[in-house]
């Protein structure tokens, strides 16, 4: 019995380990996320699929930039201390799924994008559970990957699962960058990067295969990369 219980957490724990970006689980039930230790409002944004803007709008943050670990983050809703409807039983969040959005109507990217890394889109944009928020891009663990335009860094680390060493770059006030499964990570929260600029090595994805998992998300909403990045 005790060898069963051991083989069977580590197959959660691999489970865990191979959950695909985009389906995090919550945090806490219901509507609330408990901020941890090194996320950014960005993060949990991102997490869920959110704008960051509407979250600190909710919750009365002004910028977002002061969140703290074990805060209570209301994902839905009025603004804290809005009047509100009677409340109902809370239903538990699930992670917002993809929205293959065409380029359409909206502000492009002033200075347009270019490609993160060298290398052949192995995994292709809503093909399979490890896309439905980007794409993979093939090539060698180590290899140089750039910034898909010029931004600032909001988010640097390994909290998101699925996302392995993860960056993600704010662009402006629509767009953000995502650049999953690192090696190694380059630049800091914080730091201004420009188009072309050197912000992580090329680490291994699903199953051990080095790629890239790229994301460029308009409003929160993730959008097809390959229909913004020139053809090569």
């Amino acid at each position: 019995m005790v060898l069963l219980a051991l083989l069977l957490g580590a197959c959660g724990e691999a489970l865990r380990f191979e959950e695909p970006p985009g389906t995090s689980a919550p945090a806490a039930a219901g509507e609330v996320h408990v901020v941890r230790p090194g996320e950014t409002l960005y993060a949990i944004a991102f997490r869920y699929g959110l704008d960051h803007r509407e979250l600190a709008r909710i919750n009365n943050l002004g910028d977002g930039s002061l969140i703290f670990p074990g805060q209570r983050i209301q994902l839905g809703g009025t603004a804290r201390g809005a009047a509100a409807p009677a409340p109902s039983a809370p239903a538990a969040r699930q992670p917002a799924p993809a929205r293959r959005d065409p380029p359409g109507p909206g502000t492009p990217l002033a200075g347009g994008w270019q490609w993160p890394t060298a290398g052949a889109v192995v995994g292709r944009y809503g093909q399979s559970p490890q896309t439905q928020s980007g794409i993979q891009i093939g090539g060698i663990r180590g290899q140089p990957v750039v910034a898909a335009a010029d931004g600032e860094v909001v988010y640097s680390g390994r909290g998101l699962i699925g996302y392995g060493a993860l960056l993600i770059i704010k662009h402006d006030a629509t767009w953000l960058s995502a650049y999953g499964h690192n090696d190694s990570l380059l630049v800091n929260e914080g730091d201004r990067v420009r188009a072309g600029q050197r912000i992580a090595t090329m680490g291994e994805g699903p199953g051990r295969r080095p790629l890239l998992h790229f994301e460029i998300r308009r409003n929160g909403d993730p959008v097809d990369p390959a229909a913004w990045l020139p053809a090569r």
